[in-house]
């Protein structure tokens, strides 16, 4: 949050101060509430939601000892408020202060103050709260694995799936577009596996020549081939106890298909240049970008290796489909990336809140992350807008090309409409009618069409 959208309550039985509060922040902030009488706080605190709360540590002349402040500091903490409270005192005694935060201040200043600090240190306490809330809020969410994260129902089953399967040794096939985070599903199903404690090795084997692929997975005595000049093991040596993750198995010839299978059914694998068979213990994960229905066109995939790989299987929604997820992983890579580059933790303003959730993210979570590592790098205020997120022209020219909203408009009305007029064997009043048009509207589209 900016300290252009806070709400602050000023509690302090001095005039003069809540004069001077008020006049110095009612241009740096949204709305500003002062009250001389701290009995009023709990009446203030049920009817309204505070961002930050300036309480002066003493309300009797005669005792200033500040133990009404901490009295009042702990009342609110009571009430449930989630404020920044940053405590007032004339006397700077830094026992007091060091209580003060001890019992939950946000921070602790000395009066008089110089302006500038003072909205400083309102800053400073929106940021940390800030910062608490989203690591409450992830505390909340279902996290799966390090970086798996999604409050969306699409992702809440998946959540709920890992959790059911992690545990067994059924082979995986991960489904899902490019950038959709499939290889986080499968670091996920690892870490909550009995295997955890063992290797997770993955593979992208549909970068795999046919040359590399035997070699790569399965290893290679010295001198099987030109550049053998020694032993090595292959990934599914290295992953046995573990996990092993196929990464693009859709994309691996009906050869490559062939090997795989052989080694999945007798769950061992032979180097390239050896006949010694070695037995291997491996969970098996594989992910593909290609849908279901193309996997089962045995013109390019095995049926029977589907069968083997494919135990259950989960698929992986695009992003554009996950609703205010976006806005969670805009979160996540905002704090992860402010963090890298040394920057103050970002806030995003309602433009650009609505321009994340209204785009359709051809590439992804990858592309949101690019997006929003790219916006904190060039960032030069502390609030990111509209303006700030610039998404790939790469990926949003391919997005175009493939799917041109204007042609698929078109189209889509087109077939409507003959369809209806082919159900009333051309009878184009009947037509209308069903299109909810007139006679001469229709006409003027079956012109449009050249139908």
């Amino acid at each position: 949050m900016t300290i252009k959208n806070a709400t602050v309550l000023v509690v302090d039985d001095d005039t003069d101060v809540l004069t001077a509060v008020r006049l110095l922040l009612k241009t740096e902030v949204m709305e500003v509430v002062t009250e001389k009488n701290p009995q009023h706080l709990p009446s203030l605190l049920a009817g309204k939601r505070f961002d930050v709360i300036m309480l002066d540590m003493n309300f009797t002349s005669s005792i200033n000892t500040g133990n009404e402040g901490l009295f009042w500091l702990r009342r609110i903490k009571e009430l449930k408020s989630d404020a920044g409270v940053i405590m007032i005192t004339a006397y700077g005694d830094v026992d007091l202060a060091v209580q003060s935060l001890k019992d939950g201040a946000a921070d602790f200043v000395v009066k008089p103050w110089h302006n500038d600090r003072l909205i400083s240190t309102i800053k400073d306490v929106l940021r940390k709260r800030a910062g608490i809330r989203e690591e409450s809020s992830a505390a909340t969410q279902s996290i799966i694995g390090s970086e798996l994260l999604g409050e969306s129902e699409q992702m809440q089953a998946i959540f709920y799936k890992i959790e059911k399967i992690a545990p067994t040794d059924a082979n995986i096939l991960v489904l899902g577009e490019n950038g959709t985070g499939k290889d986080l599903i499968a670091k996920a199903i690892h870490q909550h596996s009995l295997r955890s404690a063992k290797p997770f090795v993955k593979v992208d084997v549909g970068a795999l020549t046919d040359s590399l692929f035997e070699s790569e997975l399965f290893g290679h005595v010295k001198g099987a081939f030109t550049d053998a000049r020694e032993e090595r093991i292959g990934r599914f040596e290295a992953a046995s106890g573990g996990t092993i993750f196929l990464d693009e198995i859709g994309n691996i010839s009906l050869q490559q298909q062939a090997k795989l299978l052989s080694v999945l059914q007798n769950r061992q694998v032979t180097r390239l240049g050896s006949n010694t068979p070695i037995p291997v213990d491996v969970r098996l994960i594989c992910a593909t970008n290609l849908p279901i229905a193309e996997l089962a066109n045995e013109n390019r995939f095995r049926k029977d290796l589907i069968y083997r790989i494919n135990t259950v299987e989960i698929i992986v929604p695009p992003l554009r489909k996950r609703g205010r997820d976006i806005l969670l992983l805009a979160d996540h890579f905002n704090k992860m990336y402010s963090g890298k580059y040394l920057k103050p933790l970002l806030s995003f303003d309602k433009s650009a809140k609505d321009k994340l959730l209204s785009y359709s993210f051809p590439g992804n979570v990858r592309e949101l992350q690019y997006t929003i590592e790219r916006a904190v790098i060039m960032a030069e205020e502390e609030e990111l807008t509209a303006e700030d997120l610039l998404f790939s022209p790469i990926e949003s020219a391919m997005d175009e090309r493939e799917e041109p909203a204007d042609f698929k408009l078109s189209a889509v009305e087109k077939n409507t409409i003959l369809k209806v007029i082919e159900k009333h064997n051309g009878n184009i009043t009947r037509a209308a009618k069903e299109l909810g048009l007139t006679r001469t509207a229709l006409y003027r589209r079956l012109s449009k069409y050249d139908i």
